[in-house]
C-alpha cells in the first residue's frame, strides 16, 4: 500500500500531499480510521497488493459524522482493469452496514476522468469544483466534490440510526 501511494503522489494528482509517507505513518492512519470503525479494503492479486480504499471522516466536527470521504488506490499496472470499481462497491456496501449516510469524493484535479467516471458509474453526482485550491507538479489544480446517498440517505430524521460520534 505504501508503494502504490508513493507513486499517486510522486506522479499523480489524487492525493494532495507533496511528499509519500513511509510505513510507519501509513500504518499510523490505518490503525486510527480502523480504531474509529472506518473500513480499509485491500484488494490483492496473486498474493499482491493491486488497490486498497478506506473511508474516513468527511470533516471532524460532529454534525458530519454520518458523512464518509472515499479514496481508493490503485497500482499503476491494475489501473485498467476493474480493481477501482470493485473497491468502491465494496467500500460503499461496508459504510451502509455501519449506518453512514452520505459519501463524499473529493477527486484531485478535474483531469482525473478515470476517477470521475467510477465514481459517476456507481451513483455519485457532481456537486462542486473548486477551482485552483491546490498545487502540484508546478500547476493549480481543482478538486471536483461528488456525492451519492448510502442506505436511507436523508429519508428519514437526522438521528435515526446515526453512527456513534
Amino acid at each position: 500500500m505504501t508503494a502504490i501511494y508513493a507513486h499517486a503522489v510522486t506522479h499523480g494528482t489524487a492525493s494532495f500531499e507533496l511528499e509519500p509517507l513511509d510505513v510507519a505513518e501509513m500504518a499510523r492512519r490505518r490503525a486510527a480510521l480502523l480504531a474509529a470503525d472506518y473500513p480499509y479494503l485491500v484488494a490483492e492479486s496473486f498474493g499482491s497488493v493491486v488497490g486498497y480504499a478506506y473511508a474516513g471522516p468527511y470533516r471532524p466536527r460532529p454534525a458530519y459524522r454520518a458523512t464518509v470521504e472515499d479514496s481508493i488506490y490503485v497500482a499503476p499496472e491494475a489501473q485498467a482493469g476493474d480493481v477501482g470499481r470493485a473497491l468502491l462497491t465494496a467500500l460503499v456496501g461496508a459504510c451502509e452496514l455501519r449506518g453512514f449516510r452520505q459519501m463524499i469524493a473529493v477527486i484531485g484535479d478535474s483531469g482525473s476522468t478515470g476517477s470521475i467516471r467510477l465514481h459517476a458509474a456507481l451513483g455519485f453526482r457532481r456537486v462542486g469544483i473548486l477551482e485552483a485550491v491546490g498545487c502540484r507538479h508546478g500547476r493549480w489544480l481543482d478538486s471536483v466534490l461528488m456525492q451519492r446517498a448510502l442506505g436511507a440517505g436523508a429519508t428519514t430524521a437526522p438521528g435515526e440510526a446515526l453512527p456513534a460520534s
